[in-house]
């Protein structure tokens, strides 16, 4: 079976930044993401964990989509202005697609 190369993009970053992070997505036309919970986690700062969170202050959330290799380096510029005063990570890889029209 053919399949298309594209680039997966996984996001972690904190949930009071994921509206402006999605209106970033559908800015530069990415076409399809998925937004899942993260429950706990350790980074630079050690464990930690949004178990007792009242708010989503503290939380996290992930933000995976697939997108065509032109629109990556774009959309990179722009994540990185937006989550430079934020707490994030973002990853690429290269996958590929039995649909290619759909991204």
């Amino acid at each position: 079976m053919k399949t298309y190369p594209k680039k997966r993009l996984e996001a972690f970053v904190e949930a009071p930044v994921l509206n402006r992070f999605i209106s970033l997505l559908k800015a530069e036309k990415v076409r399809g993401y998925s937004v899942l919970p993260v429950l706990s986690g350790s980074g630079a700062d050690g464990d930690w964990s949004r178990e007792g969170s009242v708010t989503n202050a503290g939380q996290m959330v992930a933000v995976v989509c697939i997108l065509s290799p032109e629109a990556l380096e774009p959309l990179l510029e722009k994540m990185f202005a937006m989550l430079s005063r934020h707490i994030g990570i973002v990853s690429v890889s290269d996958c590929e697609v039995m649909r290619g029209d759909r991204f």
